[in-house]
């Protein structure tokens, strides 16, 4: 094992990443989050920052940790209760904190949308789900019966803690234009862009009763995943890839959400 210096390991995801010049929601606040004294001996990742991530990154003697959904999604709070306990573990045990949210989704080798095609035996062909100038998601061409997309798609969602709900697939039906958008993916904007792009299998984490009553009446069958199932991919990756080139140990903490 060789230590790795954190601001060496910062600038190696910021620039593979493109973290800062990609758009992202006001509170995602991506990168380095929190930091720490150095130099990274271990690293952890999850979907999700939280009091259980933390005690698990703890319990594995990890200093940095990679996730996907930051310290400050739920807005700005006044660093007491739940905020200080939670700040209060980072200093106590040295833990920096390294968030990617729609870099990461976006990326062409290890984001949540194209391993999420790959796990579905799926080749991208283009991109998906428009967001100010850039495509979080993916698309591609395919023949493949939609009732056998689907029980992959169950197999991968089940094997995270979660399961698969669908629109109706009537029997026979075949997908040949498809799109991907992980996490919360089905919305105004990627129900419109389907229709547009006569996508036939929109495959999402998932996305409010409308859009399922909105898909029946359109013929486009959506495949709901799981919002934390569809988004492991993305940060098991990156601590796996970032663990093999600075040569310090990994590790995945899953913790399902149910959603």
């Amino acid at each position: 094992m060789t230590p790795v210096a954190l601001s060496v390991l910062v600038r190696y995801l910021d620039d593979l990443l493109e973290t800062n010049g990609t758009p992202d929601y006001p509170n995602a606040v991506n990168g380095l989050q929190m930091a720490n004294s150095g130099p990274v001996t271990k690293v952890a990742a999850a979907v999700d920052f939280s009091a259980q991530t933390l005690a698990s990154a703890i319990g594995e003697g990890a200093n940095f940790l990679i996730v996907h959904h930051g310290m400050f999604w739920s807005g700005l709070e006044a660093v007491r209760g739940l905020v200080y306990n939670r700040m209060h573990q980072l200093v106590k045990n040295d833990l920096a904190v390294y968030s990617s949210h729609l870099p990461l989704d976006r990326h062409p080798r290890f984001g949540n949308n194209v391993l999420l095609a790959s796990e579905l035996g799926l080749t991208p062909s283009g991109g998906f789900a428009r967001f100010q100038t850039i495509e979080i998601g993916v698309r591609g061409d395919a023949d493949i019966d939609t009732s056998v997309l689907a029980s992959r798609a169950a197999a991968f969602a089940g094997a995270h803690g979660g399961s698969l709900r669908t629109t109706p697939i009537p029997e026979g039906r075949r997908t040949r234009r498809w799109a991907i958008c992980t996490g919360g993916g089905a919305s105004a904007e990627t129900l419109r862009e389907a229709a547009e792009l006569e996508i036939d299998t929109l495959i999402v984490g998932e996305g409010a009763h409308w859009t399922a009553v909105h898909a029946a009446d359109t013929g486009l069958v959506i495949l709901y995943a799981g919002h934390y199932a569809t988004e492991t991919f993305g940060v098991r990756a990156l601590a796996e890839h970032v663990g093999e080139r600075y040569s310090v140990p990994w590790v995945f903490l899953p913790h399902p959400t149910g959603l």
